[in-house]
């Protein structure tokens, strides 16, 4: 199965970002892939790009999904 790493970008106190990333967690036990979490408030340049437009996942510079997590295009990611 391949692997992967998925960049979320989010930032606290962000309902939409906790339920992406919960739904993530619960997907790594049967997809292989790991996350990096991004607070885009730690970053001047992540703030400016991403401003509200979170959560944002990426795979590499690819945007797989923003807002809500589309399982379609998560699988096309992770070869599920």
């Amino acid at each position: 199965m391949p692997t992967g790493i998925l960049d979320l970008y989010m930032r606290q106190d962000c309902h939409l970002c906790e339920d992406m990333h919960a739904q993530l967690v619960a997907l790594q036990s049967d997809y292989c892939f790991s996350i990096r979490v991004h607070d885009v408030d730690q970053s001047l340049d992540w703030a400016d790009a991403y401003g509200e437009k979170v959560p944002l996942l990426m795979a590499a510079d690819v945007e797989v999904c923003r807002y809500f997590l589309d399982l379609q295009a998560f699988k096309t990611y992770v070869g599920g």
